[in-house]
This record gives structure tokens, C-alpha cells and sequence, in this order.
């Protein structure tokens, strides 16, 4: 039995109730997020891991075209947040897309969306505590330490602090999204200079002969950056978590459309202006995947602490992306939970109403990851980065669903839509999942990593069916049940 049903039965049961249905799983949440909070988790959304550490190997692969692969990757990411944004307003939710798949596509649907993103986040947790790990190896005084035990060791630091309350969560991000974005423009005005200047950067001389002397903006030809792409979508992966913040902030209809907005100007600034001023500044062979980019400029201008400042910034930005995991699993868990979906252990809400059931079932999936860093610390990073990038064009893809049933329900008079709108629907849902599943298409062409992790579809689906038929009688019981408290 689907949402539709509650919400009939529920128009039906009280005909002055809003035409908005509610979700079970936002009950007893605190609405203690400000507007600097959703604000700087938007920001920190756009930058994270994928920039900091994936836009070294990549440089390397795709060299300067690497800045327009970002681009269109934004482009559609912001298509993405921007049509998320508009359901936020129409119904906030903790549950986010999770709550909006329940009523546009049914629980089979709000089933496939919650666990493909905890997929996408339990394996994007690994990365970044795989991240933690190689960060930390850049001192001495840790190489000695197996990258496998730095990486427990982040992971208990940050499940330690993420289960105090959604408050110390909000400001710690906020915190944490200040020294990013604060580096990020050191980092660029410190770029600007040198470029200005002439300086020398490790033997070379910045500026446009670092791309022209060294094969054009195209180095390797096109295909690298074709293959490259997944991995630009997973750098952009935490930007729908303005939506699941949204549930726990007490005004959304004047916070969300802000956060969503600026991003497309950050998106801009940050990673394209970044990465143009990077292939300007060295060689795009001069950068590796174990290494930060910033760190291996600042490394080579002579400044001896440069390296080791923004090595520990880029530390805090791997700390801040799983922080934000384990957040939007744990709310994501227990919308499903409530619904019947999910293990009934991921309901449970601590005193501090913090759904801490489901951020320890995403912490014993990391733990799995501090195995990985055990058995392959060379390709950790890259083996769950393609996995994770499977979870998150699922969840892109379901949101951009979602929002076309909710258009062509809005035009039949069922629903309202907000005056905050995604432009050009449907050719924008459209084009936006075509170029998100051509994106999955072109992992086929990375036999190493990207081949092996699609022929993981069938077993994921497998999985995926299989335990549908172990959860849809809970499933079905929670909607009867919720169907008897309406109608009576």
C-alpha cells in the first residue's frame, strides 16, 4: 500500500487538513539549525573531499579540462539541488527525498532511494576516513602508524561528536565550512600572486604556458575526461544534504532558497576557479591521487609550513564530509524505519533527539572500510569512490523522478508548487538524468575500477529485491496501521 493511500484516507478523514502529507519520521526532531548552519552546510556540501584529494589524480588524467568537466558536473548538480530545493518547500522533511519517493513513487521507491544513499554514504564514509588516512601520512611523525588504524581512529572521533546533538553538529560544520572556504580563498589569492608575479613554482614558471607547453587544455585527449566524470559527480555528492537539514530548521520556506542559490556561484568560484588556477600554476603530470593539489603547490613555493597548513585544512574537510555522512544516514535510516523499511533499531532517538540507531549502522559499515585500508591501502580510495558514485546518480536520478511526478501532479491541480521553481521542466529533469545515467555508461570504459563496479548492478538489484521481500510485510503493516489512525 502506497503514501497515496494514507494521503487519500487522510484528505478524506479531514477535508480542512493541508494538502501536504506529513512523515511519520520527522516527529521529534528539534528544530535547533539556524540559517548560518543550513548556509555553511551548503557551502561545505560543494566542498569537500572530491576537491581536496580527487582533483590531484584527476588533474593528472584529464589535465586542465578537468575545470570544464567541473562545470557541466555542476551545472546539472545545481539542476539537482534546485529541484530538491523546491520540494523542500513544498513539504520539509528530515526524510528529504526519501520522504518525497514515499509520495511520488511509493514505498517500493522510497525503499530503493533510502538504502541506494546509504549506500552512497557508507562507502563515501570510507573514502573519507581512507582520506583522514593519507592526509596524515603526509607528516613523518605518523608514516610509521598503518594507514588502517588512523583511519578507526577518525572514524570513532567523528561518531563520538556526531552523536552529542544536531546543535554541536550544525556548528561544527558551520566551523568547519569557514576554514575550508576561508583556505580556499587564501589558497587563490596566493595562486593570483605567484601568477601575477611569475614566481617560480617548483622549476616552473606559472601561467598559460604551463597548459600550452604541455599538451593543451586536452593533454590526453578526450576520453580521460570522460572517465573522469563519475568522479567529479561524487565531488559534488553532499549538496542534497540542504534537504535533509531543512527538517530540523525552524523557517525553510527563507533559508533553503538562499543555500540553493549561492551554490551555483560557488560552484563557479571554488572548483572551477580553482582548478583553472592550479593547471596554471604546474604541469598537470607534477600532481598524483595521493596528495592533495593545493598541498603539492604550496609544498614547492618555498614556504616550509605551506604544506603542512593546508594539509591539515584538507584534513578538517575529510573530518566534515563524514561528519555529514553519519548525519543524513542517521535521518534517512529512521524516515525509513518508521515507514518499516529499515531495521527497527535505526528509529531510536537518543535524548538529545539524535536518531543515533542508524548513524552506528553507517559507522559498522566505515568499520568495513577500515578493513579495505587494511587489505588494499593503494586502492581504497578509488574502490569505494566508484561505488559510492552508484549510490549517489540512484539518488540524483530519484529526486529528479520525484519532481517531475510532482510538476505533472501540480499541473492536474493536485498539489501547489512553490514560487521557488527548477526552470525549464521537464526538459531539465530530463536532461539531467540522460547526462547522470550516460555518466554511469561511461564507467564501462575503466576496465581497472569503473568496469568491475558496474558489474556490480546485478548484485546490488539482487540484494536490493531480496530484501524488499523481507521488510514489505513490516512495510504494509505500518501503512495499515497509519491508514486506521487516519480514517478513524
Amino acid at each position: 500500500m502506497s503514501k497515496d493511500a494514507v494521503y487519500t484516507a487522510q484528505v478524506a478523514a479531514h477535508p480542512e487538513a493541508t494538502a501536504t502529507p506529513a512523515d511519520a519520521g520527522d516527529a521529534g526532531y528539534s528544530k535547533d539549525l539556524k540559517a548560518r548552519h543550513v548556509n555553511m552546510i551548503a557551502i561545505g556540501g560543494a566542498i569537500g573531499t572530491g576537491l581536496f584529494l580527487g582533483a590531484g589524480g584527476r588533474l593528472h588524467d584529464a589535465g586542465p579540462a578537468l575545470a570544464l568537466a567541473y562545470l557541466v558536473c555542476g551545472v546539472f548538480a545545481f539542476f539537482v539541488v534546485r529541484a530538491l530545493g523546491e520540494l523542500v518547500l513544498y513539504r520539509p522533511s528530515s526524510g528529504s527525498f526519501v520522504s518525497y519517493a514515499r509520495e511520488f513513487l511509493g514505498e517500493k521507491g522510497a525503499y530503493v532511494a533510502g538504502w541506494m544513499y546509504f549506500l552512497n554514504w557508507s562507502t563515501t564514509g570510507i573514502a573519507d576516513i581512507t582520506a583522514i588516512a593519507l592526509y596524515t601520512h603526509y607528516w613523518s611523525l605518523f608514516t610509521s602508524i598503518p594507514q588502517w588504524v588512523l583511519a578507526l581512529i577518525a572514524l570513532a572521533v567523528v561518531l563520538a561528536v556526531n552523536l552529542i546533538s544536531v546543535k554541536i553538529f550544525g556548528e561544527m560544520e558551520f566551523w568547519f565550512a569557514i576554514i575550508k572556504v576561508a583556505t580556499l580563498v587564501g589558497f587563490m589569492l596566493i595562486g593570483i600572486f605567484l601568477l601575477a608575479t611569475q614566481h617560480d613554482v617548483g622549476g616552473h614558471t606559472p601561467g598559460l604556458s604551463m597548459i600550452t607547453d604541455h599538451g593543451g587544455v586536452f593533454p590526453h585527449g578526450l576520453m580521460p575526461v570522460v572517465l573522469v566524470m563519475q568522479g567529479v559527480i561524487f565531488a559534488y555528492a553532499a549538496l542534497e544534504l540542504v534537504g535533509v537539514a531543512a527538517g530540523e530548521t525552524a523557517e525553510p520556506e527563507k533559508v533553503v532558497p538562499r543555500a540553493v542559490n549561492s551554490i551555483m556561484w560557488r560552484v563557479g568560484l571554488f572548483y572551477v576557479g580553482s582548478v583553472v588556477l592550479l593547471a596554471l600554476l604546474l604541469p598537470g603530470s607534477v600532481y598524483s591521487g595521493d596528495q592533495s593539489p593545493f598541498v603539492t603547490v604550496l609544498s614547492k613555493i618555498g614556504v616550509p609550513a605551506a604544506g603542512d597548513v593546508m594539509n591539515l585544512v584538507v584534513l578538517t574537510a575529510a573530518m566534515s564530509s563524514l561528519n555529514s555522512g553519519l548525519y543524513s544516514t542517521g535521518r534517512i535510516l529512521r524516515s525509513m524505519a518508521m515507514a518499516g523499511s529499515a531495521p527497527k533499531f535505526t528509529r531510536v532517538m537518543s535524548r538529545s533527539q539524535v536518531p543515533y540507531g542508524g548513524i552506528l549502522l553507517t559507522c559498522a559499515v566505515c568499520v568495513l572500510g577500515v578493513g579495505l585500508n587494511y587489505l588494499v591501502p593503494s586502492q581504497a580510495f578509488e574502490i569505494v569512490l566508484n561505488v559510492a558514485s552508484l549510490g549517489i546518480i540512484s539518488t540524483w536520478v530519484i529526486i529528479m523522478i520525484c519532481h517531475l511526478i510532482f510538476v505533472r501532479r501540480a499541473r492536474a491541480g493536485q498539489v501547489t508548487r512553490p514560487h521557488f521553481r527548477l526552470p525549464g521542466s521537464p526538459v531539465t529533469e530530463i536532461a539531467t538524468i540522460a547526462f547522470l545515467l550516460a555518466c554511469l555508461g561511461m564507467m564501462w570504459n575503466d576496465p581497472e575500477v569503473g568496469r568491475k563496479t558496474l558489474l556490480l548492478i546485478p548484485l546490488i538489484a539482487l540484494m536490493l529485491v531480496a530484501g524488499w521481500f523481507g521488510v514489505r510485510r513490516r512495510v504494509v503493516r505500518n501503512t495499515d496501521g497509519e491508514l486506521s489512525k487516519l480514517t478513524n
